[in-house]
Formats: C-alpha cells, structure tokens, sequence
C-alpha cells in the first residue's frame, strides 16, 4: 500500500481505488494524500492566500470523495483532483477580491510622518511557509528541469502579478506555463475549448509581462541567506548605515496590513531611522526562516507580560536582485509564525 512517505506504488492504486469507491475513508486518504500538498501550492498560486488555499482543498477533497463512484479513469487520478481543486478556486474567485499588497493600491508614503493604520478588511496577500514547498513529484516520469520551474514561480512578486489576471487567464497560466500541462489536458480541466486555452494564454502572458518584467537575478541561494543574515545582525546593532547598504537604491518597504509602503532606500533611511529611535524598533528580534523560496525573517517583539521574552510581531520577506535586497515586506501578522514553525515565543538568550 502506501509507504511512509506517502508514496502510493502504481500497483496498489487500483485496489486503493476500489476500496475507496466502496466507502473506505482511510483508502481514499491514501490515495490522496501524495497529491494534496502540491494541490496546496496550486490554490495558493490561484487565492494568493495559505489560508483561502487550504479552505479550497478540503472543499476539493470533499468534492472528490463524493464523486469518486463517477471516476471513470479516463484521465489520471492527479489530473481528476487537479480539475476538480482548480474549478474550486475559480468558484471562490467569483465572489473573492484579488489578494493584494500596499505597492498596488496606494501612492508611496511619507516616511517622516507616522504609517497609516491597518487596514485589516483589506484581502492582503500572504507569504507561504517553504516548508510546505518540499514535496516529491508524484509523476515518476516528471522532468526534474520541470519541477524547478514550478517551485520558481512561487515568488513573492510573481503571486503578486498573477492576481491581477482574470480567474481564467491565471488559471491557464498556472497549468500551462507553471505545472506544463497541455493545451488539450487544461482545456478538459476547464472545460473549454484548447483554441481558448492557446487565447487566454497569450493574453495571461502580456498581463504578467505588464506587471512582472524579468529581472534576471543571479544571486545563489546561499549568498540570499548569508544577505539575510547581514541584515538581521545589522538591525540588532541599530547600524543604520549597514542596513542602507544592503539595499538596492530603488528599493520598496511594505508593512500589510498598513497601506503605507515606502519607494527608494532613502525614504527607507528615513523610516528606519524613526523606527530606531523608537523603544519598539530598538527591541525588535529578527530570526531567519524562509518564504515563497525567498529569504525572510521572522520579527519578534517584547512580551506584554514577560520582561524577559518576546513574542512574535510580523513576518519578513526579503526579494533579492543581483547582490542587493530590492523589497522588504513585513507582514504584521503574529498568525502566520504557526504555519512556518516558528517558536510563539523567545526568550532574551534565543536571538
């Protein structure tokens, strides 16, 4: 049957199958289970959201356990789930605004007066755990090339583009460009035509052109880390002009669920500086994980009612371009450290 990993091998699937069709719960989990994280990552990609993404595939989940008697087996099992999470997230789309962040709905602000307040009814894009992007193809035919492909279109910056897309272009888009299924296979998923596959394609592509320009980084993944690393301990110091120096000169600041967001390091200086100043910004801890394949820091406050601990505050994701940070955004929300792992609470000996 299924290993620990897992892994179902080609020939159980069928008797996983039946089973499942007969009303065996455990059976359909098994059979599914090598699918759902990768169809995490698929609505994620779609929503914008961890938290809408893992609402759309349990709703798709329950849909497939209910229509499993009608798996005829003309397709995979992995293109079945995939229509079925992929109409889920178009259906939510319907009557869901766009995930967003503060650079598309707001002129940069003024860095010497105080960030607007939050904003929370706002439907603000979220960062997603890396954590949950370590998953092993099911396709044992898959391309490895391939697979790299899709874990590199989970970018910050690219999640953030796709949402302005129509439901329909992104999700071609997605299957097409991302995931490499055929023009036939996504038209049966979406149940149309592949000469309006082949149309919405083209269209998704000068959208995501409009908004995503290449930016042809090279920078390693290790240098990324080691970057991160400079900034957290350049931010412990309060060194400012270390901080500075780590940034591109066009860099961006963005703080959801606050509007405000700030364009070019030097506003970023001066924003930095007041937070400096501040009891707040001198006792922020900053812990490396990661995010959206990007390096990111996890930032700590002080504890309300522990003088000697910290609790968590806000989730920062660092874009990299060419050796130099080219984006910051803090996503004050203390409810997504559970998702990447992180300890609810350090203590003044952790940082």
């Amino acid at each position: 049957m299924a290993t620990t990993d897992g892994f179902v091998a080609p020939a159980d699937a069928p008797a996983l199958l039946a089973a499942a069709v007969g009303g065996d719960a455990e059976a359909f989990q098994l059979l599914t289970a090598p699918h759902r994280r990768e169809l995490l990552v698929h609505c994620y990609r779609m929503l914008g959201s961890v938290d809408d993404a893992e609402d759309a595939v349990q709703e798709a989940m329950l849909k497939a356990w209910r229509r499993l008697a009608g798996f005829q087996g003309r397709s995979s099992l992995r293109a079945w789930l995939y229509r079925i999470a992929t109409n889920t997230c178009l259906d939510a789309l319907d009557y869901r605004a766009r995930r967003v962040l503060p650079t598309a709905i707001a002129d940069p602000a003024d860095p010497r007066i105080p960030p607007e307040p939050d904003d929370p009814e706002l439907p603000w894009l979220q960062p997603y755990p890396d954590a949950l992007l370590d998953v092993t193809d099911p396709d044992p035919r898959a391309d490895p090339a391939a697979v790299v492909v899709r874990r590199e279109h989970i970018e910050l910056a690219f999640i953030a583009a796709i949402q302005y897309l129509a439901p329909r272009q992104r999700a071609v888009l997605v299957l097409r460009d991302v995931l490499g299924w055929s023009a036939a296979d996504t038209a049966a998923i979406l149940e149309v035509s592949a000469a309006s596959v082949n149309s919405a394609l083209q269209q998704a592509r000068r959208g995501l052109d409009a908004r995503l320009p290449g930016s042809g980084d090279q920078t390693p993944p290790a240098d990324q880390i080691e970057l991160a690393r400079k900034y957290a301990r350049a931010w412990h110091a309060a060194d400012l002009a270390a901080l500075v120096a780590l940034l591109r000169a066009d860099a961006q600041m963005a703080m959801p669920p606050s509007r405000s967001w700030y364009d070019g390091s030097d506003n970023i200086e001066v924003y930095l500086r007041k937070l400096f100043g501040s009891a707040l910004g001198r006792s922020l801890r900053l812990v490396p994980t990661a995010a959206n394949r990007q390096p990111a820091l996890a930032v700590y406050a002080p504890a309300d009612r522990e003088p000697d601990g910290y609790q968590p505050f806000a989730l920062m994701v660092l874009t990299i371009d060419n050796g130099l940070i080219c984006a910051v955004t803090g996503f004050v929300d203390p409810s997504l450290f559970p998702r990447f792992g992180l300890p609810p609470r350090l203590a003044a000996t952790d940082h």
